[in-house]
């Protein structure tokens, strides 16, 4: 099953209007170390890792993954 995509703008939005959601930084650590951007309160958990790492999260909240 795919994940529904939201383009920059919506999460933009959601975050501008405080809606309490989680925002995942999924990048690869190469990726993430040759970019300078950085998404405010973004939890940083590299994809590979994301499924062992799920317990971390807030079930009740909406999750954004970034990726590129």
């Amino acid at each position: 099953m795919d994940a529904p995509r939201i383009k920059r703008e919506e999460l933009k939005s959601k975050m501008d209007s405080g809606e309490d959601l989680t925002i995942l930084d999924v990048r690869n650590t190469t990726d993430y170390a040759a970019s300078s951007k950085r998404l405010p309160k973004a939890i940083r958990i590299p994809l590979k890792e994301l499924e062992s790492r799920l317990g971390e999260l807030d079930k009740e909240k909406e999750a954004v993954a970034y990726c590129t």
